[in-house]
């Protein structure tokens, strides 16, 4: 058994207390809300938990964990162990492992994949560190990964920031295929060839070279929603496709899906496009093109 301290006890973090604890590991959580925390405080939180510690963080990236970092940089001792698993920054990573590192503490980087459905099937991990930090929170990778072969769940995938690197990238390749899958659905739906698109998407699950557990997904928001008419077509982005791009540029790699798909989540937050309305103005200045009016 293992023991853990787990900051952050959101959609994400809950479930991974639940799945540890679900598999005999103890599990001490520290939230600012009252309900679900284990303790008072980061410091009750540490006093709690048996040296060598290992503290694993899942709270929002940038600021707020760099500042737990710091923190726990006060309050562990040489020997114990940071995880971040959040979705961080990968060039934030040497930041927080050499602030660590200068007191004896070690640090690992997580990238975790498997949103709220990980509590029961397990969550992808790519790790960034030392092979002896990793070595020492292996239990705990074991216990949060799928069942099944450890390589087909678990990467070490290099030293510190390596972990949030592939998970960057990861999510850009996610980005372009539920694009991908999306479009296919407006298209079916637009050309009203097809008279029943959920039994379609839905027959594609088995046998097909595109079924994935995205697919899977999507046929399950299809039976709760045949046309998806409840939903608002508003995308956010989370922060990893831009970043994905931002390094596509920098090693000089064309990335044409994963920036369309970044692209088409940008023009899903604009209810009057200024530069669809400039296209208008042109089609409508160098071949006459009909334009609509604002207001009619």
């Amino acid at each position: 058994m293992a023991q853990l301290g787990l900051i952050g006890l959101g959609k994400m973090g809950f479930n991974m207390r639940e799945r540890l604890r679900a598999a005999g590991h103890e599990v001490i959580g520290y939230d600012r809300n009252p309900d679900l925390t284990d303790s008072t405080s980061l410091e009750d939180m540490v006093s709690k938990l048996d040296g060598p510690r290992i503290v694993w963080i899942m709270v929002p990236a940038g600021e707020p964990t760099r500042q737990t970092v710091a923190e726990l940089g006060n309050l562990l001792s040489e020997g114990d162990l940071v995880i971040d698993g959040g979705n961080s920054k990968y060039t934030d990573d040497k930041i927080n492992g050499d602030l660590l590192a200068a007191k004896k503490i070690g640090y690992l980087d997580c990238g975790v994949s498997g949103g709220v459905w990980g509590k029961d099937n397990g969550y992808g991990l790519m790790v960034g560190g030392a092979a002896s930090d990793v070595e020492k929170a292996m239990p705990i990778f074991d216990a949060l990964r799928p069942e099944g072969p450890r390589e087909e769940g678990f990467s070490h995938a290099g030293a510190v920031g390596s972990g949030h690197y592939a998970k960057m990238i990861h999510n850009g390749i996610e980005y372009g295929m539920m694009q991908a899958f999306a479009e296919g659905f407006e298209l079916l739906e637009a050309a009203k060839v097809v008279e029943n698109v959920p039994a379609v998407i839905k027959g594609w699950q088995r046998g097909t070279v595109v079924r994935s557990w995205l697919l899977d997904l999507l046929v399950r928001a299809l039976d709760e929603d045949p046309e998806l008419d409840d939903l608002e077509g508003y995308v956010e982005d989370s922060g990893e496709g831009r970043w994905t791009l931002e390094e596509a540029i920098n090693n000089a790699v064309p990335a044409p899906v994963i920036s369309a798909a970044l692209f088409a989540r940008f023009a899903s937050r604009q209810e009057d496009s200024a530069a669809m309305r400039a296209v208008a103005a042109l089609r409508n200045q160098f071949g006459g093109h009909s334009v609509k009016k604002a207001g009619s």
